[in-house]
This record gives C-alpha cells, structure tokens and sequence, in this order.
C-alpha cells in the first residue's frame, strides 16, 4: 500500500527517522515542483562544464532544433 503524507518542514527529519525504524516501511521523498527545476537546472549547467572541457560531445544546434 502507497501512502502520501505531508509534514511540516521542521518535524520531516524526526517523522523519517521514526518510519525508516520500522523494517517493513520504505520511504521515498518527493521532490517540489522548484526542486525537481533547480535539479535539472544543476544538471544542464554540469553538462556544459563537462562540454567546455572537452569530456562531453555538444549537440549540434540544428539537430536539437529538429527535435523540436
């Protein structure tokens, strides 16, 4: 069974910790919509980084705009 429960930011750590206690309980955070933004924002600016220093191939312009 799937249960969603939403908890004040400042009682999340004790609410984790007392569930990951219980063997036959597995917890999954869910990102915010601005957090899963903000991660793939870190991620894009990892891959230019890694394409400016020579360690991953960029795609060529046209090849992304035909994507589109």
């Amino acid at each position: 069974m799937k249960l969603e429960v939403e908890v004040k930011n400042s009682k999340a750590e004790f609410i984790l910790e007392l569930l990951n206690n219980f063997s036959y309980v597995k917890t999954k955070r869910v990102l915010t919509e601005k957090e899963k933004i903000m991660k793939e924002l870190n991620q894009a600016i990892d891959n230019v980084i890694l394409v400016e220093k020579g360690k991953l191939k960029a795609r060529d312009a046209k090849e992304l705009l035909d994507e589109l």
